[in-house]
């Protein structure tokens, strides 16, 4: 008998690896084209919206990305009513078709020079595409990766998803980084930016292939097979006093303070380090790599602490450090960098840099490693999908995706490079004391209920 129930563990082991690394290398997908416009926001700039001022045409380029976010909820709303109706996985093949398409057509968009006025336009048409289908993506790939992960270390098996972001930057970073060191600026800027989207199509077909092979989850199919399914999902949601309580922590707390954090860390610092403070862009992209490196045993290692000690301690704990620590981080950022372009042969300097970085990331990986998991046990099953990604994706675009934007607007308006700062800090402590008071802990919630 127990070597039968050995057998039977092993198996369904294997069955869930094999779905957690077809599932997540779909999000993978879905966050390399998505922040590789990001990355490369400072070309953008003078090639689609030339103008005599760089910095608004800096500000131009971030508005463009801050589009494909604010967009997100629109596609959350479509894509999370469809997961609930007709199933999580047909609709991770469409979010993931139009997605790396968007991408794809990215990488051969005519530049102002060519076209005038059409390539902005075109640029944003994408950019708009590129923010629905992460909208039906970012939230769901959580649902149905936890819905399939049991009731035994959900916390840790479900952290892997988070660092599909951070590969995603890494992996483009990366080719960015290389694209660099071969080409000549004038190269670079004529066509090499070009090369991470057109590698897309190759990660597409990839993706595609791998998520045909998935199965529904066994959370919808007991649904379905019961008649339990709602045909107006949203509707629900918000007919539903505890839900909609849970629905606006979730929107606050959660996934605003993780949004927050991740594009203060993982976008935010990038921009900064190059265009404040002035660091050549080969040694942002190196520091770049080093943080995101270090957040991928830390996000592990939080979504294993949140099985050990709760959920709710370790969210609260990374929007604490995020609301005490971003100030300070930043100022070492540009007093470590000033000294640096003093004294460029001096590794101290890039070491103190990289610390403050590491830092940084150990406040977002207490934050996102558990947020998976709790995604999904804040909600019931039968209208899951929809109330967790419809939260997620309004406080990821309209908070998260929004704040380079916010933070360079506010720096320029206040002719400080470190005003802006103070709304990251004053939204973390917010949502720090309101997840404190009321935030729920879900660690051992029954998924099929």
């Amino acid at each position: 008998m127990n070597k039968i129930n050995n057998l039977e563990l092993l198996k369904d082991s294997h069955s869930y690896r094999k779905i957690a690394i077809a599932a997540c290398f779909g999000t993978f997908l879905e966050w390399y084209d998505f922040l590789t416009f990001a990355t490369l926001a400072v070309v953008f700039a003078p090639l689609f919206f030339p103008s005599s001022d760089p910095s608004t045409a800096l500000l131009a380029s971030l508005a463009t990305f801050g589009v494909g976010m604010v967009v997100r909820p629109i596609g959350a709303a479509i894509f999370g009513s469809m997961g609930d109706r007709i199933g999580r996985k047909p609709v991770f093949m469409i979010t993931i078709a139009l997605m790396g398409l968007a991408t794809v057509c990215v990488g051969f968009l005519p530049t102002y020079a060519q076209v005038g006025i059409w390539a902005p336009i075109l640029l944003v048409s994408l950019r708009l595409l590129q923010g629905l289908s992460a909208g039906g993506e970012i939230g769901g790939s959580a649902v149905y990766l936890t819905e399939h992960a049991g009731n035994e270390y959900r916390g840790f098996k479900t952290s892997f998803l988070q660092l599909m972001g951070p590969l995603g930057i890494l992996f483009s970073t990366l080719q960015i980084a290389v694209l660099r060191n071969y080409l000549s600026p004038e190269e670079f800027e004529a066509w090499g930016w070009r090369v991470p989207f057109w590698i897309s199509l190759v990660l597409l077909v990839i993706a595609v292939k791998a998520r045909m092979a998935l199965e529904e989850t066994p959370v919808f199919l007991q649904l379905s097979k019961s008649s339990q399914k709602t045909e107006n999902p949203l509707l629900s949601n918000f007919r539903d006093p505890q839900t909609r309580k849970r629905m606006f922590l979730l929107f606050f707390c959660i996934s605003a303070g993780g949004a927050v954090l991740f594009f203060c860390v993982q976008v935010y610092t990038s921009i900064f380090l190059k265009t404040s403070v002035k660091l050549p862009p080969e040694v942002v992209d190196q520091l770049s790599i080093y943080s995101t490196l270090a957040l991928f045993p830390l996000t592990l290692f939080t979504g294993w602490l949140s099985d050990k000690v709760g959920r709710k301690p370790v969210v609260i704990s990374g929007l604490l450090l995020g609301a005490i620590f971003i100030q300070p981080a930043f100022q070492m950022l540009q007093a470590f960098s000033a000294q640096y372009l003093y004294s460029p042969y001096s590794s101290g300097y890039l070491f103190g840099i990289g610390l403050v970085l590491t830092c940084l990331s150990l406040a977002l990986a207490l934050v996102v490693g558990p947020q998976t998991a709790l995604l999904a046990e804040l909600f019931p099953a039968k209208t899951r999908n929809s109330a967790a990604t419809l939260p997620h994706n309004l406080a990821a675009g309209w908070i998260g995706g929004l704040l380079p934007v916010v933070v360079t607007w506010l720096n320029q308006l206040w002719g400080d490079n470190l005003a802006g700062l103070w709304y990251p800090t004053i939204f973390l402590a917010s949502a720090a004391v309101i997840g404190l008071i009321y935030l729920p802990e879900t660690s051992k919630v029954n998924l099929s209920l």
